[in-house]
């Protein structure tokens, strides 16, 4: 256990500038006092780390220093060659530099972990679009890939809802979503995000702009998926489940309404059936979903909608008659 915090106390400090014992305590969730027993432990063991005295001090290794990637284990080794993913990275124009820094990174490894990288390719593969999707990348990913990196706006004529839409945007970052790639961009309104596939045009500018460094990309997509799931069901379906109903409802309708409908559900009856307020994005996809589960479900509201099923299930068995 104290070798790996050693380890990781090294590469710390390794990634550059000074950082304060109350720093990297904080980082390695340890106390400081734990900090200073291992500073020393590094010191005696050649380490080249050393205090900077000081209100902006602290500790850092001598300029130059670097160390091999010696302290990893099996385990993390081949952790480390599953965190690329060659698809998206070839995709956004970094599939060449992706294949140098894993030859590095495996050149860097001690002789009985080289085979970390093929192992994991043998083994794992991640195929992100989903089934009968396109898997080209969108013609402009590259270009925009490059404008994220480089921090530079980027003038783009987007096909909105209501047309095409031509506008200035700070491109903060990229996110692949089931196959599909979204900007994420910051305008006049903030950030919101963009289909890059439907992007008509992207010209990178030579402005740059300046991040907020309290930007989160992932917890700004967390919120913004969960507010895109939420406004799509607009309606609420009331429904009386069998237990068979309940069960199967989760391969019927969105993880969020199935999540929703649970979470609120009545107590069961004698038959161990129960009613639920489902969420559903219309009248005629919650008739879709509920015909799926066949005698399992009885929709009890909105009205209009439990004739539909009735009449469907009566030709259905009209159909089985003749």
């Amino acid at each position: 256990m104290r070798f790996s915090r050693l380890i990781s106390l090294v590469l710390l400090l390794q990634s550059g500038g000074s950082r304060t014992a109350a720093e990297l305590a904080a980082q390695l969730e340890v106390s400081e006092r734990t900090i200073y027993r291992d500073i020393l432990a590094l010191s005696a063991a050649g380490v080249p780390v050393y205090a900077e005295q000081g209100r902006a001090g602290g500790y850092r290794l001598l300029d130059g220093y670097r160390t091999r990637l010696n302290g990893l284990s099996r385990a993390e080794a081949e952790a480390l060659f599953l965190s690329g993913l060659p698809g998206p990275a070839r995709d956004m124009g970094l599939g060449e530099a992706l294949a140098a820094a894993q030859l590095k990174v495996a050149a860097a490894l001690p002789d009985p972990l080289r085979e970390a990288s093929s192992r994991a390719r043998q083994r794992f593969h991640l195929d992100a679009p989903g089934w009968f999707r396109d898997a080209s990348p969108p013609p402009l990913l590259a270009g925009l890939a490059r404008a994220v990196w480089e921090d530079r706006c980027v003038r783009v004529a987007y096909a909105g809802r209501k047309g095409e839409v031509r506008r200035t945007v700070a491109p903060l970052g990229l996110v692949l979503k089931n196959g599909v790639w979204y900007l994420v961009g910051r305008a006049d309104a903030g950030p919101r995000t963009y289909r890059v596939d439907r992007i008509r045009s992207a010209t990178i500018t030579e402005t740059p702009f300046d991040r907020d460094d309290g930007f989160d990309l992932a917890a700004f997509w967390a919120e913004r998926a969960a507010e895109f799931e939420r406004g799509l069901l607009a309606e609420t379906v009331t429904v009386r489940l069998s237990p068979h109903g309940l069960r199967m409802l989760r391969f019927a309708v969105e993880a969020v309404a199935y999540r929703a409908a649970v979470d609120g559900a009545g107590p069961p009856d004698a038959a161990g059936w129960v009613v639920v307020a489902l969420p559903a994005e219309s009248a005629d996809v919650a008739y879709s979903q509920l015909l799926s589960l066949g005698p399992d479900a009885e929709v009890l509201t909105p009205v209009s909608l439990r004739t539909r099923l009735a009449e469907a299930a009566a030709r259905t068995v009209a159909l089985y008659r003749a």
